[in-house]
């Protein structure tokens, strides 16, 4: 797996002078593909090349010979006579217009005649009119102000304090009591003869006391008993409730004939309110009655004034008609007398001018376009793609011998052959170069069972090849895929960096990372 050669940047000398020589004849390719020439019935179009000149690029210094075009128009036999005919008449015509200019020295010299032309508007026929109002009279003075009325009452007297406590719910505790005691006097002897009775009645039955039957039977009457003192409970409950609704009710009647006493002076001081009120909204009328009268006065004097004024509008719109009317008569026959003198001066100018040949019509050619080639962004291009193949060329190699350095680092790696499977070859590196002049021997390290770094790597003077695999281990339940060389490989180029133990051939990582790769490039 052999180490990418970055790719060699395009000159830019070279890659201009392509581009523009590329552009140049594109556009000479264009300009012949557009000079069509046409053949109609009312003539030719012919392009022709009629020569060359020399163009030179002043960054590339490239020379280029650009080819130059005439465009030459042909009539028919037919249009060439109608144009021979229009040019003669055209000819004629300028005689005429010559032999008649004569004439305009003498006619010039003439004054415009303006005897019994209709005179001139008169101003004064406008003037004297009496000048528009601007005031009319006096409508009156608006009032302001009206009579006061009475004030408003803001306040009213004091109805009483508001009752807001009747007493506590245990005020009425002893009659509650007083009830319950009464109750339970009569209650309570009634309940020990009727448990009295029960016992008796259990026993003359036979039942006795703490069976199943006598304990069912007392308690039932464990329950009556319950519930006839819980009625107890409940009586004196309504008559405390009684009397507190009693007392709720006196202290609602105190708050009633307060409140009646405070609807009473509020409807009073109300009242009085409303008489102000009316008797304010009665002066208010009085005074906008009067104002509306003053702006009757006012809106009346202002339309006398506005009638006025448009009559003396009208008055001077009927002098000014009638000035611009003769005005109007003037002005035409003054047109009319310079009609009559600019006519013969309009009649040569005619002469001149003659009549012009029509050109012939020739369709329109389509504008056909090569479009130019991108010399220069195509070289890039390719370039890019080459510089992209070799960052992920070097990408993939970065990786593999990451692999490799990884899977050696550390402790001695097993890496018998006979110890893997699913064994695929992925790659190989070269290994250290060997010189054969000064061979480095291989010394025994007294403390360690191991041959230290700078042994003999290799028995020839070439490059070794080390092949790299991916495998998996035997006795690994997972069957997670490794990368990295056999043992039995890199024995062939150092057998210092293969150790076996127990039969099992191992790499030292020191010995296979210090010379094995220590040159280590792809391959």
């Amino acid at each position: 797996m052999g180490k990418p050669d970055p790719p060699q940047p395009p000159n830019p000398v070279d890659t201009a002078r392509a581009s523009t020589s590329t552009n140049v004849a594109t556009s000479i390719a264009n300009a012949f593909l557009n000079n069509t020439n046409q053949i109609t019935p009312n003539g030719d179009l012919n392009y022709d090349v009629t020569g060359n000149y020399q163009w030179n690029d002043p960054y590339t210094g490239l020379n280029v010979d650009i080819p130059t075009f005439t465009a030459s128009q042909v009539l028919s036999p037919q249009q060439q006579a109608i144009n021979d005919q229009n040019t003669a008449a055209k000819y004629n015509l300028a005689g005429m217009a010559n032999a008649q200019s004569s004439r305009l020295s003498q006619w010039l010299a003439n004054n415009i005649d303006i005897n019994g032309a209709p005179g001139a508007g008169d101003p004064n026929s406008i003037a004297g009119v009496p000048k528009a109002a601007t005031t009319f009279g006096d409508a009156g003075q608006q009032q302001s102000t009206f009579a006061p009325t009475p004030g408003q009452i803001f306040g009213f007297g004091d109805a009483g304090a508001i009752t807001r406590d009747y007493g506590p719910a245990d005020n009425f505790s002893a009659d509650r009591k007083r009830v319950e005691d009464s109750l339970y006097g009569r209650l309570n002897p009634q309940l020990e003869r009727e448990r009295s009775n029960i016992e008796q009645r259990l026993a003359d039955q036979g039942i006795r006391y703490g069976s199943q039957a006598y304990t069912a039977a007392m308690d039932d009457y464990n329950r009556q008993s319950n519930d006839a003192r819980l009625a107890v409970t409940a009586a004196g409950g309504q008559e405390q409730q009684r009397m507190n609704d009693m007392a709720a009710q006196r202290a609602g009647f105190q708050n009633a004939a307060q409140m009646q006493d405070f609807n009473e002076q509020q409807a009073r001081g109300t009242f009085a309110n409303t008489a102000a009120a009316q008797a304010y909204q009665e002066a208010q009328g009085r005074g906008t009655f009067a104002n509306q009268a003053q702006a009757n006065t006012f809106q009346q004097a202002a339309a006398r004034g506005e009638f006025q004024n448009a009559g003396l509008a009208q008055q001077v719109a009927q002098g000014q008609s009638a000035f611009n009317a003769q005005n109007m008569a003037r002005n035409q026959f003054m047109n009319e007398q310079f009609g009559i003198r600019n006519q013969p001066i309009n009649e040569i100018s005619a002469l001149l001018s003659g009549s012009q040949i029509n050109n012939p019509n020739f369709v329109n050619t389509p504008n056909n376009q090569i479009p130019t080639t991108d010399v220069a962004g195509l070289i890039n291009t390719r370039f890019s793609q080459d510089m992209d193949i070799y960052k992920q060329e070097s990408q993939q190699q970065q990786a593999l011998m990451g692999g490799i350095f990884g899977m050696l680092g550390g402790m001695m790696k097993m890496s018998d052959e006979r110890q893997k499977d699913d064994i695929v070859k992925v790659g190989s590196v070269f290994a250290t170069d060997v010189d054969h002049d000064e061979p480095k021997t291989a010394t025994k390290d007294p403390d360690k069972d191991e041959v230290p770094m700078g042994g003999v790597m290799g028995v020839d003077g070439n490059k070794k090849k080390l092949p790299i695999y991916s495998y998996t281990y035997k006795q690994d339940p997972t069957k997670q895929r490794h990368v990295g060389p056999m043992a039995q490989d890199v024995e062939k180029i150092d057998k210092g960096a293969v150790k076996t133990r127990a039969g099992i051939k191992y790499i030292r990582p020191d010995r296979v990372m210090g010379n094995v790769f220590s040159t280590a490039q792809a391959g």
